[in-house]
């Protein structure tokens, strides 16, 4: 069991392993479980470069947000938070604009239990977190709305996220939904692994998380662009995700070493 108890102490299942905490331990992170890293180690034994195909992810996280900040977005819904890790998106948003608005969401209790390091405001901004999952778009924007302002400009951000939504879950329509609730102007940051590149290490991947009970939905080229559709794309468009904009950010060690299996782009709402 997962959750809140009365009491407000989280409960966290440690008997199967999450991705956010699978993350978290490519990351170097300590906030995992030996069953996360167990699966982690066999994830690693497929393709050792997974720990460097994270931090790809949260550099391209740097740079969008970075990017988006320079041109005056200055509010946030960062949907699949994960366990934080600095610099976090507000860090690198309040760099740039200290009045920026941060909204985190995340579904796994123990992204709850360290929300506080996702609440550091500069005193002129405001960071907030939801405990909700992507596929209750009402929720996440019913909550947002206490803290954006959705009748202006919002960058949502959905990295490394929705290749755990499968399409039976209606991935594409829940991204729909989210846009939907936001205003002209707005923008769509994301990332998506990709079984294009490494199809044998791919579907290997796939089934043993199945087996351990987590939906892994790798997309191609094309569906990833799916999720951009009546978008604007910003240039480069859709490229593999250590290409989009590397001037924005320091390189990721080892990230030339091999094609990154995954996908990144960034788009405006028009």
């Amino acid at each position: 069991m997962t959750g809140q108890d009365p009491t407000g102490a989280v409960e966290i299942d440690t008997s199967k392993p999450h991705p956010a905490r699978m993350y978290d331990w490519y990351l170097g992170g300590k906030d995992n479980y030996p069953v996360d890293e167990a699966m982690g180690r066999q994830m690693l034994a497929l393709d050792p470069r997974v720990p460097v195909m994270a931090r790809v992810n949260r550099a391209f996280m740097h740079r969008a947000t970075r990017w988006l900040a320079r041109r005056g977005v200055r509010q946030f819904l960062d949907i699949g938070t994960g366990i934080p890790t600095e610099p976090n998106l507000h860090q690198i948003a309040q760099e740039i604009a200290p009045d920026a608005r941060i909204v985190y969401c995340d579904n796994d209790p123990i992204v709850l239990a360290h929300a506080a390091a996702l609440l550091r405001s500069t005193p002129e901004g405001v960071t907030e977190y939801v405990q909700a999952d992507v596929r209750d778009p009402a929720t996440i924007a019913e909550s947002a709305a206490k803290v954006l302002d959705l009748s202006r400009p919002v960058a949502l951000s959905l990295v490394a996220l929705l290749h755990f939504v499968p399409d039976e879950d209606g991935a594409h329509d829940l991204v729909a939904r989210l846009l939907a609730e936001l205003p002209s102007g707005s923008y769509l940051m994301m990332t998506h692994a990709s079984a294009d590149f490494t199809p044998e290490e791919s579907a290997a991947a796939t089934a043993k998380l199945k087996a351990a009970g987590i939906t892994l939905a790798l997309r191609s080229r094309t569906e990833f662009a799916r999720f951009f559709s009546g978008l604007e794309l910003v240039d480069p468009g859709v490229v593999v995700v250590n290409e989009w904009r590397r001037e924005l950010g320091e390189p990721v060690p080892g990230e030339r070493d091999g094609i990154i299996p995954g996908y990144g782009a960034v788009a405006r709402k028009p």
